[in-house]
């Protein structure tokens, strides 16, 4: 698989426990599970040697080197599936808020981090963005929570407060019915 093709970690294991299950459907128990031992095993290789650039990196003291490692979304991404990336949950959910707010034009307090739960939970509390226009404050949360996902692959869930209701009856305008368009009696002659 080429580096272009793997760019979002999370899907490429969704795919591969997709292809294990299905390798399930089609073989017997014993093949069932070889395949999910040969992935094992290629995963416990990976991240060993991840283990190993991570560790000559550090020891080299090579900061800029480390800055762009887990700043590269699929090694950050491997890195987190390692339990190797440098940065806990919480630090990255905060650098990925702070790169996206400029690009929301978002002031400091527009989205503030509430916590990380267990289980991958990240609270969030929105706020003063949009003046509750929904579709605004749905662009806003849906640019945030790609951001976080990318910046956290780990993160199971985003809860969202300050979320204007989005259940609020809309302005229906229809179609004008058939027929010519009815003049006023005052505005007539």
């Amino acid at each position: 698989m080429r580096v272009r093709e793997a760019q979002d970690v999370r899907a490429v294991g969704e795919r591969v426990e997709g292809l294990i299950d299905e390798l399930g459907t089609l073989a017997d128990p014993v093949t069932k599970a070889r395949a999910e031992e040969l992935v094992r095993s290629v995963v416990e290789l990976y991240g060993a040697g991840l283990e190993r650039v991570m560790a000559i990196v550090v020891e080299s003291g090579a900061a800029e080197v480390l800055r762009r490692l887990t700043a590269d979304e699929v090694l950050s991404g491997l890195l987190v599936l390692h339990d190797l990336h440098p940065l806990g949950t919480e630090e990255r959910v905060r650098a990925a808020l702070d790169d996206v707010r400029p690009a929301l034009g978002l002031h400091e307090g527009g989205v503030e981090l509430l916590g990380v739960e267990e289980g991958g939970v990240v609270r969030l509390r929105l706020s003063g963005s949009c003046h509750g226009c929904a579709s605004s404050q749905a662009t806003v949360t849906g640019a945030i929570e790609r951001a976080v996902l990318r910046a956290a692959p780990e993160v199971s869930r985003l809860e969202v407060e300050g979320v204007a209701d989005t259940t609020s009856p809309l302005l229906q305008i229809q179609h004008r019915p058939p027929g010519p368009c009815p003049v006023p009696e005052e505005a007539t002659p």
